[in-house]
């Protein structure tokens, strides 16, 4: 199983750079298919397979999306699925073909002294730093935007540029960030480029302003306690599978666990003698001490009498599969408890549905029952209570500002029944 486990990673590592050195992928969105084919490989070592083909594609793919069929995928099933069959036609063919760029409507003319500029500095893109198709299309439309913008407003000499002009030229900009972000990167590289061949007097790159994406923080998906009992009471219990995944669930609901921390529990963090979980968390590094709560305690051994496979393994948790090894990713207890809330039929519209729910809908219950708040940081295993605020999306400034005065009580009030307040 190791050969064809390191077989699979040769294979992610091929497309991986087949996907950034051929058709100019980010970083980011190849990191994004990654995380997919490690949920693949986790899948075929849960279930003794050793060969990847497309027959493997389908069967991970039905398994991943199971219940879902009518329902839009969000970006990141998108990105799943795509990923999958990328992996699939390099292993077939040992190439992936990607959609044809939509035809230029417009034919790009760079005319005058700044348009000779323009293709030189594409050229010098081309040939020095190699720069895919792709990408020099996106130069090209990016550059040909600001040499409009200069031709229309009499800015014809490479000398009349100066920061004044690129100022004026951004505020023009009316477009999303997914657009300006490229815009404002080439025109960076562009005009320090120009100085650099000493055509500007100064490097007006610097004064180019960075934009920065500064996406709002979610509310937390939280789930009452009504819903969460449901989610605990749907678990079939009576397969050995079922019994793990109880189990693993109670872990998330009871006790916040992490997903990280459940699939690494060892045997060693369970302390019958104090009735206690001590782990040393996956994220932060933080120890951790829990009360061994007795459902949860319970679930545990009866999957360790009556389900768990024969193994040497540390860890408590194992596949149900030959050959039956511990998970190497969080993202098993994600599936886990995800076709859980499915099964359950619970409202998942609009809320994350995974171990993070859980843990979520753990602090908010903790809150409501007027816990205080370094008490529920303990529980939850944060480093501070600012992390716990923020988690919870706990704004005590803005709080602050919702409280009303309190207004004074009348004297008479004490006064009353001959002042029995003072007795």
């Amino acid at each position: 199983m190791n050969e064809q486990i390191r077989a699979f990673n040769e294979l992610m590592a091929e497309v991986g750079n087949y996907l950034e050195n051929s058709h100019a992928y980010s970083g980011n969105t190849v990191g994004a298919y990654r995380r997919g084919w490690l949920r693949l490989r986790e899948f075929m070592v849960s279930n003794g397979i050793q060969h990847y083909d497309q027959k493997v594609e389908e069967q991970f793919l039905n398994y991943e999306f199971e219940g879902r069929k009518g329902r839009k995928l969000s970006k990141q099933e998108q990105f799943l699925a795509n990923g999958t069959r990328k992996l699939t036609e390099f292993q077939s063919t040992g190439q992936i073909k990607v959609p044809n760029l939509p035809p230029v409507k417009v034919h790009l003319v760079f005319n005058g002294v700044l348009g000779e500029a323009i293709i030189r500095y594409l050229d010098y893109k081309r040939v020095e730093e190699r720069l895919s198709n792709i990408r020099l299309h996106c130069y090209r439309r990016c550059l040909f935007r600001f040499l409009e913008y200069c031709n229309k407003n009499k800015v014809l000499a490479i000398r009349d540029i100066d920061l004044a002009v690129l100022l004026k030229y951004i505020n023009t900009l009316d477009c999303g960030k997914t657009v300006v972000v490229p815009i404002l990167s080439t025109l960076r590289g562009f005009i320090k480029y120009l100085f650099k061949q000493e055509l500007l007097i100064a490097d007006y790159s610097k004064g180019i302003p960075k934009y920065r994406i500064v996406d709002q923080p979610k509310l937390p998906s939280t789930y009452s306690k009504g819903e969460i009992e449901k989610l605990i009471a749907s678990v079939e219990r009576s397969s050995p599978i079922g019994k793990r995944n109880y189990a693993i669930i109670l872990l998330a609901a009871r006790l916040g666990l992490r997903a990280s921390d459940i699939a690494r529990l060892k045997f060693s963090n369970l302390h019958w003698d104090t009735s206690t979980i001590e782990i040393e968390q996956v994220k932060t590094g933080k120890e951790l001490i829990l009360p061994l709560l007795p459902d949860v305690g319970n679930a545990i051994i009866d999957y360790l009498k009556y389900a768990r496979a024969k193994s040497e393994e540390p860890c408590i948790f194992l596949s149900e599969r030959p050959p039956y090894s511990y998970f190497t990713s969080s993202n098993v207890i994600t599936h886990i408890v995800q076709r859980a809330y499915i099964k359950a039929g619970i409202n998942i519209k609009s809320r994350r549905y995974g171990p993070r729910s859980l843990r979520q809908s753990l602090g908010f219950r903790l809150l409501e029952e007027s816990t205080v708040l370094p008490v529920i940081s303990e529980v939850l295993g944060h480093k501070s209570t600012e992390s716990t605020r923020y988690y919870l999306r706990i704004d005590l400034k803005s709080m602050q500002q919702c409280i009303l005065e309190v207004p004074s009580v009348s004297p008479d009030f004490y006064l009353q029944k001959g002042g029995v307040f003072y007795d």
